[in-house]
């Protein structure tokens, strides 16, 4: 598919389902054509749109980074989106569930960058020293596809299934840390729910910012300094309901508590 006017159609039907809350049919649905350059085409039609209201670009999420999630949607690389000045909600503020259709919640370990970084030929040692440190987080993905039905393809036209982003209150040096052996655990209400460690995507959260650098030059981008970016889920996602409170303890990173509100 290669139309733009319909690009845009469909890019209007995911923007609508957002706006009213209101989740649609996967777009492969009615689209099995629909290939992941058109779907990142639909994404930046609808981020765009965001931009020209006033929303301000603060970074990006990388999705599908872990192993089991790849092969559960039969794909072998990850994937991207971005993240808006809208999501970031602050830790201690209540996370409304009014703004969200069918939220989930995964443990990550966040970064900001210290420098700009621009690919191809990016690797995880140049990712490592253009971090500037990295950050508890809490992701809270949604969908605008009905039931969580989807294809690589929908989850791209969707921006990631992006929808919130918590961060802890510290920001970590990476000296003398290894990140493939960060350990987290989760809990709901106080209780443990799930664990996790860096290992879990990529085998090294600094490779997914490597390759994220990567694939943005493929569309004649790149990182730059100040940007957050989250690599991905260190454990399967959790569905939340409001009235809940979350907290992802990580070994030397600190921890970082979200609570979800009517």
């Amino acid at each position: 598919m290669t139309d733009r006017t319909r690009l845009e159609a469909l890019a209007g039907e995911l923007w609508d389902a957002e706006q009213r809350r209101r989740p649609i049919s996967p777009l492969t649905e009615t689209e099995p054509d629909l290939t992941v350059v058109d779907a990142y085409a639909i994404q930046q039609i609808n981020v765009d749109r965001k931009l020209a209201a006033g929303r301000v670009r603060l970074g990006s999420k990388v999705g599908l980074s872990a192993k089991a999630m790849q092969q559960l949607l039969g794909v072998d690389e990850p994937d991207f989106g971005a993240l808006l000045d809208d999501m970031f909600v602050e830790e201690g503020d209540p996370v409304s569930m009014a703004s969200m259709l069918q939220p989930r919640i995964e443990a990550e370990i966040g970064f900001v960058l210290d420098r700009d970084l621009v690919g191809p030929a990016v690797t995880t040692t140049a990712a490592l020293r253009a971090i500037g440190g990295a950050m508890p987080a809490l992701e809270i993905v949604d969908s605008r596809i009905a039931d969580w039905k989807i294809k690589l393809v929908d989850t791209v036209a969707d921006n990631a299934s992006c929808g919130k982003l918590v961060l802890g209150g510290r920001i970590t040096k990476l000296d003398h840390l290894d990140l493939r052996l960060v350990g987290m655990v989760l809990s709901r209400n106080g209780e443990v729910i799930d664990s996790g460690a860096g290992a879990a995507v990529l085998g090294n959260p600094a490779r997914c910012v490597a390759w994220l650098a990567n694939k943005f030059a493929t569309f004649g981008d790149g990182l730059r300094a100040g940007d957050v970016v989250i690599p991905g889920a260190l454990h399967r996602m959790v569905p939340v309901a409001a009235g809940e409170t979350y907290r992802a303890e990580f070994a030397h990173l600190g921890a970082v508590t979200a609570t979800f509100s009517d």
